[in-house]
């Protein structure tokens, strides 16, 4: 009887190249994104960026939407994003990266993934959940004890368990510790947008973290977030 067996190598000829990897890093912040920017970030022309979406998208990674007279990228799904991050995790990072980082600033210790926290604040965030006993590490997942916290931190809690876990344990790629994604991730990110605790940076993936989510943080969830973040963002 004829099984068949996942395409490993279209994705492996999909990933195998740095300007097509950093094409699903730009979007790993769940935005989407004209060719051209991706380009742009790829440090490729856009002629070539066409080339490499294209394949992107035979791959099941990427797609696209014509919107007016623009086209846009952004990720398959929050599963496509969610495997990057993990790949993410064990991959070598590059000089150029490396430079990157130095020069974004404040990208390193706030920052998204696609539709959740992530960084060293993320990290410290999910931390400071297991220690409070909101959260429970337990097969290898999380689970989520009901608790006054998750509403104020913005959190409606499932009646019920659905068929995906309510808390992934995603592995952050430059602490290798756990960070939280799945539908508790996407809520905590979303109401610190709304209540205007974080704000998104105009390019890239970071985050800054205000005045107001500052003192959210630490009187919710006594998280010292000056040990993570040092410098005050501009409220």
């Amino acid at each position: 009887m004829f099984m068949s067996t996942p395409r490993f190598d279209i994705l492996g000829q999909a990933l195998a190249d740095a300007s097509r990897t950093r094409m699903l890093c730009e979007l790993l912040d769940g935005r989407s994104y004209t060719n051209k920017e991706l380009a742009s970030a790829a440090g490729v022309t856009p002629p070539t960026a066409t080339a490499h979406l294209q394949m992107l998208q035979s791959a099941g990674l990427v797609v696209s939407e014509k919107r007016g007279r623009c086209v846009f990228h952004r990720l398959a799904s929050a599963e496509v994003a969610h495997t990057l991050e993990q790949l993410a995790a064990i991959a070598p990072s590059d000089h150029l990266h490396r430079a990157q980082q130095r020069k974004a600033g404040q990208l390193a210790p706030l920052r998204s993934c696609y539709d959740h926290f992530a960084g060293p604040l993320a990290v410290a965030m999910t931390g400071r959940f297991v220690e409070l006993g909101l959260l429970v590490e337990r097969n290898g997942g999380f689970e989520v004890i009901p608790a006054a916290e998750w509403d104020r931190l913005g959190v409606v809690l499932p009646g019920r368990p659905g068929r995906q876990p309510f808390a992934r344990p995603c592995m952050d790629w430059t602490e290798r510790r756990l960070h939280i994604s799945g539908p508790l991730g996407r809520q905590l990110l979303s109401h610190a947008l709304d209540a205007g605790w974080v704000k998104r940076q105009s390019v890239k993936r970071g985050l800054l973290l205000t005045t107001p989510g500052r003192a959210a943080f630490e009187q919710i969830i006594g998280l010292d977030t000056r040990s993570v973040v040092p410098e005050l963002s501009p409220s």
